[in-house]
């Protein structure tokens, strides 16, 4: 039976979008709705699942040329991400990365239209996205990814950081891109801030005709099926993304101007100290802790046992030159400036057989939620960070990542979530996931005491660091610490521990797999089955 594809791509199907990118009868659909692989902790919350996760992966031909195509249904679940539908789209990717390692050459097309992670499978959907964006870093190596986002719901929260990594994005002229939705903006900042109801303004902030001017996007099109395809044609023969490679000369005026301090009353009462700055600096070597270009981001070093680490920690400044990130959040300035940082360790060990290592200090309480970081491009700022974290990963550098206060949404999925190894302090500030309460019960539509409930059926729901450590995400909870005022014997034994950690990997221990392949994590599989 021929399938009739409507000429607009927003107004297709997730699996007729797929179909309308690739040869007539070539296409092969990779674990489709008959193979029943439906997400498992939707049931327990009274929704119905869908047979193939929301997300479409197949692969065939365009133009002769093999092809593989993947496309996120937004009519499920708002196209959210979550544990089976973010492992189809990152083993998608190591599929063709295996392929081209193979010597066959194949293209890669992702059509994006999803709020980001789904909310009812929560950390599991962040822990998902994190390994597609190593994944996509991975395959970017040989060949690019080309993203298009259509006019429907666009491509927001950890998925639009993903998009950012791709090396050509088109849009159509209805679409939209960026990190918060401009009703969590409203829930977390205020209507002063964002006012939701206004759409225009909104597409004024985030559409495809202001990504296209200044710069976080390559193509806007017609929505017609044919002006999609002849962008994706000519997109496919680019080699390198300019928006993460050469992101500096985008905000070079925003990031490196002078800056006038802010002395309002308000700021004077607050404080710049922080967990992050706290541990990067007990942890680090004396004399050691720095500033980079911006006074939020702060490295230094440490020392164990003859073994150099380099230290990285996102912090307070409560004169930051932009008001949604005095209080610790990641913003426009902390993610080009942690890339920065990165890549300076990077060319420095560049003709070392011996990379040194990577110890983020994390403590992110979220991403801000302003208008002007909407505007100017959070999602690609918070991409160059990604890019950064998985660029040095394949460089050799070994990332250990040491949760010591709040690791939430976006903020988590730049400074963290890329390392190869976490421990985390099991401490009740310490908290992990996709956003705040009060916003999650709003973009569900259901009371806090609903969320509470739930969490007891689906731990990934949960913000406390043990549930999280239930899921197998992290490999180590450090008990008995004096998180606030560290002693010197507890810095003694945090820094072993890192340690410890490194000489597993450099034995040879498993990277991101080990997140599968642990009692905890096969607790709970095994209870769904």
């Amino acid at each position: 039976m021929k399938i009739i594809v409507p000429q607009s791509l927003t107004e297709c199907s997730a699996r007729e979008r797929t179909l309308a990118l690739l040869d007539e009868n070539s296409a092969r659909e990779l674990l489709g709705p008959f193979d029943r692989l439906v997400s498992p902790h939707l049931e327990k919350q009274n929704i119905v699942p869908q047979s193939d996760d929301g997300v479409v992966v197949m692969k065939g031909t365009r133009k002769s040329h093999p092809c593989c195509v993947i496309a996120i249904e937004g009519s499920f679940q708002g196209g959210g991400i979550g544990e089976v539908s973010g492992a189809k789209i990152a083993a998608a990717f190591e599929l063709a990365l295996r392929d081209v390692e193979r010597g066959k050459h194949l293209d890669v097309i992702v059509i994006l239209d999803t709020g980001g992670v789904r909310l009812q499978e929560a950390n599991y959907g962040l822990l998902a996205i994190s390994e597609i964006q190593q994944a996509a870093v991975n395959l970017q190596q040989y060949v690019p990814i080309v993203g298009i986002i259509p006019g429907r719901i666009g491509s927001f929260g950890g998925m639009s950081i993903t998009a950012g990594l791709f090396n050509a994005l088109i849009m159509t002229k209805e679409a939209r891109l960026g990190l918060n939705g401009p009703e969590v903006i409203e829930q977390e900042a205020g209507i002063e801030e964002v006012n939701s109801r206004d759409r225009k303004a909104t597409y004024l902030r985030i559409g495809s005709a202001s990504r296209k001017k200044n710069g976080l996007i390559e193509y806007l099109v017609e929505d017609s099926v044919e002006a999609i395809q002849e962008a994706v044609d000519h997109a496919r023969l680019t080699k390198i993304n300019q928006r993460v490679t050469s992101n500096e000369e985008h905000v070079n005026e925003l990031l490196y101007q002078e800056v006038e301090a802010f002395t309002s009353s308000e700021d004077e009462e607050r404080t710049n100290d922080s967990r992050g700055r706290t541990w990067l600096e007990v942890l680090s070597d004396i004399d050691s802790v720095q500033s980079s270009r911006i006074s939020t981001v702060q490295s230094g070093t440490m020392t164990v046992s003859g073994e150099k680490f380099n230290l990285l920690a996102v912090t307070k400044d409560a004169y930051h030159r932009f008001p949604r990130v005095r209080n610790g959040e990641f913003g426009l300035l902390e993610g080009y400036a942690l890339a920065d940082v990165i890549d300076q360790w990077i060319a420095a060990d560049a003709t070392k057989d011996q990379k040194t290592p990577i110890v983020a200090v994390i403590d992110v309480v979220s991403q801000a939620y302003g208008a002007q970081e909407e505007l100017l491009g959070l999602h690609q700022s918070c991409a160059a960070a990604v890019h950064a974290y998985a660029r040095a990963r394949l460089h050799g550098h070994k990332v250990i990542g040491l949760v010591v206060g709040k690791a939430l949404s976006a903020a988590f999925l730049s400074h963290g979530l890329q390392a190869d190894r976490l421990l985390a302090f099991d401490d009740p500030y310490v908290q992990v996931h996709v956003m705040s309460k009060q916003s999650a019960a709003k973009v569900t539509k259901r009371s806090l005491h609903e969320l509470e409930r739930f969490t007891k059926d689906v731990p990934a729901m949960a913000y406390d660091v043990r549930s999280f450590h239930k899921l197998g995400a992290t490999d180590e909870l450090i008990e008995g610490i004096s998180v606030e005022h560290p002693t010197e014997e507890d810095v003694s034994r945090v820094q072993t521990l890192i340690a410890n950690q490194l000489a597993d990997l450099e034995a040879g221990g498993l990277v991101s797999e080990h997140r599968l392949n642990n009692a905890r994590a096969k607790k709970i599989t095994c209870s769904f089955n």
